[in-house]
């Protein structure tokens, strides 16, 4: 169960901050994290830190396929981390 935890903390940790890394990027102008990877880190179990990032950040908050996309793999992380762990 700790192994779980952690792996969750520093997914979504990593998840919050490469949304500011993009909106740092985004503002100077150079070459952007691609979308495919900020959806990848939210498959994995990063939504809610995606999520976090995009709301501290303001960062993809006005393209409303990243609100669902993150909502949806959270609900889904969430379904299984209570059905399987009891948490």
């Amino acid at each position: 169960m700790n192994d779980l935890i952690e792996y969750i903390f520093l997914i979504n940790f990593i998840s919050f901050f490469m949304y500011g890394i993009d909106k740092f990027l985004a503002i100077k102008h150079l070459t952007r994290i691609p979308e495919v990877v900020l959806f990848l880190l939210s498959f994995i179990g990063g939504s809610l830190g995606s999520l976090l990032g995009m709301k501290v950040f303001h960062h993809k908050t006005k393209k409303i396929k990243f609100y669902i996309i993150n909502i949806f793999f959270l609900i889904i992380y969430l379904y299984i981390l209570f059905r399987t762990h009891g948490v």
